[in-house]
């Protein structure tokens, strides 16, 4: 059965600081969902939310799998990451003095996960050979584009269903930008995750995305049933090809 992660008029921010306001979303089964938006509008937050890291002051939010559905507004990161959702933050986070294996051992944590810890290993060995060629290797010495993808792999080693993706080409060159983003697509045509992607990168973004959301200011203010109503839209064209 097809995954749904789905978010409804949520409100929420920092203290005093709101940040988002009615914002509603949806991932529907195997797809790559765009989120745009510049700096500040937010996109962040929403993942954060999802995550449990940020809190919700009002709206639904719920994860549907396998037949269920769970409320995700009261749940812990560890426990939406055994839910089956997980997110790579902006800025990697990796261990940088930890080895690439390692960092990877770390994020098969979840008891699922560790069960299949031999196959998601092998898994990222064939998706980024380079990050094989290098799991003996400090994570911390590696190149920008090293480390996202390295990002990308340890995410895959908690087992998801579901990938959330912030701006996974800030302070790339476009070289990596473009493989790491590929990547990305792979994981869900090959391995049929469903992926919410937030990014800046609008040419990039559109390759691999099957739909998206125009955030500004913590509001959804367009939503493309394709890329091209997207491209089509006056903010896109404003912001984003210079029109």
């Amino acid at each position: 059965m097809a995954n749904r992660l789905v978010l409804q008029e949520l409100h929420a921010g920092y203290g005093a600081v709101r940040v988002l306001h009615g914002v509603s979303v949806r991932l529907e089964g195997t797809e790559i969902v765009v989120l745009l938006g510049t700096n500040g509008n937010g996109k962040s937050t929403l993942m954060k939310c999802v995550m449990g890291m940020v809190k919700c002051d009002s709206g639904e939010m719920y994860f549907e799998t396998d037949g269920r559905r769970t409320d995700l507004r009261d749940k812990s990161t560890e426990e939406v990451v055994s839910l089956g959702i997980s997110l790579i933050p902006e800025g990697r986070r990796l261990f940088p003095g930890l080895t690439v294996q390692e960092n990877l051992l770390i994020g098969a944590y979840r008891p699922g996960a560790r069960q299949k810890l031999k196959e998601n290993l092998k898994l990222n060995y064939d998706l980024f050979p380079r990050i094989g060629e290098r799991k003996n290797q400090v994570a911390g010495s590696l190149s920008g584009g090293e480390q996202q993808m390295l990002a990308v792999a340890r995410s895959i080693m908690s087992n998801p269903k579901v990938l959330l993706v912030d701006e996974p080409s800030v302070g790339l060159a476009p070289l990596f930008v473009n493989h790491v983003l590929t990547k990305i697509k792979e994981l869900k045509e090959k391995y049929h995750l469903s992926i919410l992607l937030s990014e800046q990168n609008f040419a990039q973004a559109t390759k691999i995305a099957d739909r998206g959301y125009i955030l500004v200011e913590g509001k959804i203010v367009f939503e493309g049933k394709d890329t091209r109503e997207l491209k089509e839209h006056e903010l896109v064209k404003k912001f984003y090809l210079g029109v």
